[in-house]
């Protein structure tokens, strides 16, 4: 093994004597934070951990090649704030890796707005700019904010990356990016923008090599996890995706409802008398697998539920995805090729089987077998449309902005 040296991320970087690179990333909309560190010469993985349940009596957890250097580090802090937690972190870089230097961070930031097509070095504008699209973000944006702001306080002069969730739809064409609103609005900014950008910004860069799928080809990439959305690919470029104004767009996911008829908002603010508050709550913490099931917003526990109310919470969300297939095939102009990536779809064969088999209209005949084995071509050989599974990796998106920008 090499001499450590890094750089980090919160979605960060640090350098050893030899050039590593030490990328964590922040989650802290989920009380979590994640850190990887990378070798800043080649981008090597040397390991990766975790910090969960912020502010409810925190745990930390690593491993990899350099995880037990992570036995000395002191206990975390009682005070499990963002901003402390961010600098025990960075203290324990400093503790157990002493022969390292931290030497660039690079964030994931869920909104980068009209203004940020992509990854850019954090300056005061540029925070500035990202805190005017809280509104848009309210649940993900002040976490992201926040582990730069901690940072920064942490260990002041460190050049900082910001990654857009936002940025690798900035490119998709006028009218997929517009609503049916009056046009003043538009240009106000109320427009779809997509999200998961980074994961497919990966998968885009390696289904070539991973999947021998051609740039040209029409492709169809479903991050499946609990938030989840479908993307249009061709040419490497976003063509269209599920996702718009908002995360809660499109896709039944683990707790927010998906696609929604706006009249149901003004339903339940009318006549159920919710305030925007209870709404924004239903919407995004009781409904999608959660809310259909009342058993649970995990695909597993509802895999393994008799209760039939957990079967039509998973056919629901095959459902939902399978139709939202043929409407980026039609943004597509066809399609040749459907990518499972993310948690549900790497790992749940079932919901891989449900979607192809509601999308064999299309031509796409499963292979039983590779799909139960998790292989990376599950479609049979001579299937029109080709199906594939490709583990993502947003983490490595971010620290390949982190070295060229910053490093």
């Amino acid at each position: 093994m090499r001499s450590p040296s890094c750089s980090f991320t919160t979605r960060a970087g640090a350098r050893h004597e030899r050039g590593r690179a030490c990328v964590p990333r922040a989650q802290c909309g989920l009380l979590e934070l994640e850190i990887w560190p990378y070798a800043a010469d080649d981008l090597v993985a040397l390991c990766r951990g975790s910090i969960e349940a912020i502010g409810l009596g925190a745990t930390f957890k690593m491993k990899g090649a350099v995880a037990s250097a992570f036995d000395k580090a002191p206990p975390l802090p009682s005070d499990e704030s963002q901003a402390t937690v961010v600098s025990w972190l960075l203290q324990a870089l400093r503790d157990c890796l002493p022969d390292s230097k931290v030497i660039a961070a690079g964030h994931r930031v869920v909104h980068g707005g009209r203004l940020f097509d992509r990854a850019i070095v954090i300056d005061d504008a540029t925070m500035a700019a990202l805190a005017d699209l809280i509104a848009l973000a309210p649940a993900h944006q002040p976490h992201n904010l926040g582990a730069i702001h901690a940072v920064a306080a942490a260990w002041p002069g460190l050049p900082q990356v910001a990654c857009f969730d936002t940025a690798f739809h900035f490119g998709q064409p006028r009218l997929a990016r517009m609503f049916g609103l009056p046009r003043s609005l538009s240009e106000q900014g109320i427009v779809r923008y997509g999200f998961h950008g980074l994961s497919y910004e990966y998968i885009a860069s390696c289904m070539s090599d991973a999947a021998g799928i051609g740039p040209d080809q029409r492709v169809v990439v479903a991050h499946l996890g609990h938030g989840a959305s479908l993307c249009a690919i061709r040419d490497g470029r976003s063509v269209a995706t599920t996702m718009g104004f908002t995360t809660m767009d499109g896709l039944v996911m683990g707790k927010r409802c998906g696609m929604l008829d706006p009249g149901v908002v003004l339903y339940l603010m009318r006549e159920k008398r919710l305030s925007v508050a209870e709404v924004d709550k239903l919407l995004n913490e009781r409904s999608g697998l959660f809310g259909v099931s009342g058993i649970s917003d995990d695909v597993r526990d509802l895999e393994a539920s008799s209760d039939p109310n957990a079967a039509e919470a998973l056919d629901l969300f095959a459902y939902r995805a399978a139709r939202e297939v043929g409407s980026l095939a039609a943004a597509l102009g066809g399609l040749d090729a459907l990518v499972f990536t993310a948690g549900i779809g790497e790992h749940s064969a079932s919901m891989r089987a449900r979607i192809c088999r509601l999308s064999a209209w299309a031509g796409l005949v499963l292979d039983d077998d590779a799909n139960a084995a998790h292989r990376t071509r599950i479609s049979v050989p001579g299937s029109r449309v080709g199906a594939f599974v490709i583990p993502t990796n947003e983490e490595i998106v971010i620290a390949r902005a982190m070295r060229t920008l910053a490093l």
